[in-house]
Order: structure tokens, then sequence, then C-alpha cells
């Protein structure tokens, strides 16, 4: 049960956008959360503001947790359809107000122009404490467990652009 009272399956999905980030070398960009003191690395995600579009949406949050501004990506590709996980019972009712069962997200898959020193992760509201590039089977094996279908998912959506 959620904190609304609600059973999982009768609340909705979170509208989000999911960013994987790689270099020139195919290298996916991946953050250490900084919530979390066990080993949780994984790609800039986040919510889609009311009346946002959702490249809208995944260039925000590229900005707000890595700093990177649209003139240092290219845009290479996206998930034609939403890709969605379920919060552990665990989590059920203790985030996001426990108005949602987990999340919808759409992804991109940007390239990065610039230079690793423009990597700013001290941002206003920092959700990362360190970052990296990583081959896809390391992101694979560093992503929490309940995210990692979704992780499985993009990486096979995005493999020719890999390393």
């Amino acid at each position: 049960m959620s904190d609304t009272g609600k059973a999982a399956e009768d609340l909705p999905y979170r509208p989000c956008v999911g960013i994987m980030l790689i270099n020139g070398e195919g290298k996916i960009f991946a953050g250490q959360r900084l919530d979390n003191p066990a080993p949780a690395w994984q790609m800039p995600q986040g919510g889609i503001d009311p009346g946002e579009k959702p490249k809208e949406a995944a260039l925000r949050e590229l900005w707000e947790e890595t700093g990177l501004t649209p003139d240092l990506v290219e845009t290479l590709d996206r998930t034609e359809d939403w890709v969605t996980y379920d919060l552990p019972p665990e989590l059920l009712g203790k985030v996001w107000g426990g108005k949602y069962r987990g999340q919808k997200q759409k992804w991109f898959l940007f390239r990065f122009l610039g230079r690793d020193d423009q990597v700013q992760i001290a941002t206003g509201h920092p959700e990362f404490s360190q970052w990296c590039w990583i081959g896809a089977d390391a992101l694979l094996e560093g992503i929490v467990p309940f995210k990692r279908q979704v992780y499985a998912e993009v990486i096979a959506a995005f493999r020719p652009h890999l390393s």
C-alpha cells in the first residue's frame, strides 16, 4: 500500500525522461548517486514538468544534473515507446509523496561534443557525488536492481552507438 492508501497497481506511473550520454568512444556517462551510500551508478533522469515536451525535459535534466548545455550534445536517437519500472515494495509510498507506482520514461541518446572538464556535477541541487565514462555491461552491473530491466532495454535500443 502507498501512503495514499491505494494499491500499487492502482497508482499511475510518473512521466520522466532518461538520458544516455555517450562520448566519442561510445562510453556512457554514469553518476554515483549522492543520496545512496552503496554503489548506485546511473544515467541522468528526471520528471517531465507540466506542459514540457520530453526532449525539452531531457535537455533540462541534463543541464540540472551535469551542467551541460544543448550546444554540447547531439541527438542521436530516442526510444519509441515508454519504458516503465515499478518501485520495490520498500520504496512504494516513500518517494514522490506516494503518488506513483514507478516511472514511465522516454529515453534520449545524446553524443557529448564537449570536453570532460565541461561536465559539472556540483550543480545547484547535485544528484551525483562522482561520475565516469563506463561501458554498457559495467553500467548494467552497477544500477540498482529494480532499474536493471529498464537499463537493459535502453542499452539494447541504443547498442549500435555504444563501444
